[in-house]
């Protein structure tokens, strides 16, 4: 909700697209969630921005190894920065800046690891079981609070001074508060 907040472009255009999906609709469905591209794309933008975890460590199983030229010994542990690899401008461009639009070609990346420069939820055989369950319920979860309700900032604080700062963690969180005042939408 941050991003959405410090960003009103995009949630503007997210809100219009739900509600140009579900029309009269009283809840989000399975169904109606398949035609909310832009709604994936901004929470993909969201997990690499803002991985739930930046930190993954991984223990080398096999017989020592050389990785890049690097000695690694059987037993040693590895540790993948997330949050760094999300923001490589060597793989994003304006890598700090949060652009849904960068994920408008859905089979571009996809949250299962295969495209190692975008591993929200890991890569590979220890990526996390809950990937589709965590999916599926930011989807439905998002869609529903926008649909539902346009959302405004406390009287006199601007989208601009929105405190991104993250306390880092076992997962990563915002580090302070966010403050929104919400106001019902009803479909005319």
């Amino acid at each position: 909700m941050a991003e959405l907040v410090a960003n009103p472009r995009v949630m503007k255009k997210a809100q219009e697209e739900i509600r140009r999906v579900l029309g009269r609709k009283e809840r989000v469905n399975e169904e109606s969630l398949r035609d909310l591209h832009y709604l994936r794309a901004l929470i993909k933008e969201t997990l690499r921005l803002h991985p739930s975890t930046s930190l993954l460590p991984r223990v080398c199983l096999q017989d020592d190894q050389k990785i890049q030229g690097f000695h690694v010994p059987h037993g040693t542990i590895l540790v993948t920065n997330v949050w760094a690899i999300c923001r490589d401008p060597k793989y994003w461009k304006d890598p700090d800046t949060f652009i849904p639009e960068r994920f408008d070609d859905e089979c571009a990346f996809d949250f299962k690891g295969s495209d190692f420069e975008y591993i929200p939820f890991g890569a590979g055989r220890r990526i996390c079981p809950g990937i589709t369950f965590a999916q599926a319920t930011m989807e439905i979860v998002l869609a529903n609070l926008l649909y539902h309700f346009d959302w405004e900032l406390p009287h006199g604080v601007k989208s601009e001074v929105i405190d991104m700062t993250e306390a880092v963690g076992l997962l990563v969180k915002k580090k302070t508060d966010l403050l929104l005042h919400t106001i019902p939408w009803i479909p005319k």
